[in-house]
């Protein structure tokens, strides 16, 4: 009889406490974001600097020292969502970002996060590399947004990215789910 010699991860991770961590400072920034003045701005601008790094950081520990587990799988995207989608929305409600920009880019996370909440049973899709570039123009475009003094079609131009790379990785995400199943599919001999 062979012993099973997986090793099991705890949830109580360092990578999982930074996803948790990221998600408890979304409401704080949020309260620094909606207070009025310079310094609450920054303030808001910091923390969400913080809450940026950590999703950087908790994906990379977790894989250096494998510290993959299914409550990662599930909570990293969602306060990654959480921390985008508080800072679209609290920008547009605002004024300072037309409400079809956070419309269109939580409308797509929020259909891929649940996409690949249901695809989890059967495999992960890694990220892409499409994926990442979203990632990291959407931040960029957002602390451009949160900056007091840069010019609009500084921010216009980089958020029109962050849109446009948004919806095609959204569209390719799709198809690679589609061919998921259709290989699962064939593999099940249906």
């Amino acid at each position: 009889m062979k012993r099973d010699e997986r090793r099991v991860v705890s949830p109580w991770n360092i990578a999982n406490v930074l996803t948790v961590l990221r998600l408890v400072l979304v409401p704080f920034f949020v309260v620094c974001l909606f207070l009025p003045g310079t310094g609450w701005r920054l303030g808001a601008l910091a923390l969400f600097g913080v809450a940026s790094l950590t999703d950087h950081l908790d994906g990379e520990l977790a894989r250096r020292y494998g510290l993959i587990t299914d409550f990662g799988k599930i909570a990293d995207p969602i306060a990654d969502k959480a921390l985008t989608g508080a800072a679209l929305v609290s920008l547009s409600i605002l004024g300072e970002l037309p409400w079809w920009v956070t419309i269109v880019i939580v409308g797509r996370e929020v259909a891929i996060t649940g996409l690949r909440l249901v695809l989890l049973r059967h495999a992960v899709i890694p990220a892409s590399y499409g994926g990442k570039v979203k990632t990291v123009l959407q931040i960029a475009a957002i602390v451009l947004y949160l900056l007091p003094g840069i010019p609009d079609p500084v921010k216009w131009v980089v958020m029109g990215g962050a849109v446009v790379v948004t919806v095609a990785t959204g569209v390719d995400y799709i198809f690679r789910a589609v061919r998921l199943r259709q290989v699962a599919k064939r593999a099940r001999g249906e």
